[in-house]
């Protein structure tokens, strides 16, 4: 596998609300970062839903190198 297209070196922090699915972009190529609009097809990769349990901020990872995908875990410290 090819590895993801890095968006952007930072998080991106999202107001999310519980219950409430979101897709985040595992390829790096999407328009909408740090969420899918369906770049991947085509490719190796496909978006990571995620439910959010309770409403508030959360950091999506845009270098798309975490471990702890979708959130950020600080991999874009090494690049």
């Amino acid at each position: 596998m090819t590895a993801a297209h890095i968006a952007q070196k930072t998080p991106i922090p999202v107001e999310v609300e519980a219950g409430k699915d979101y897709w985040w972009c595992a390829c790096g190529q999407s328009k909408r970062q740090p969420f899918c609009d369906g770049s991947h097809k085509g490719t190796a990769f496909a978006p990571v839903k995620w439910t959010a349990e309770a409403t508030g901020r959360k950091f999506f990872c845009a270098c798309k190198q975490t471990k702890a995908g979708p959130f950020c875990d600080g991999s874009h410290k090494a690049l």
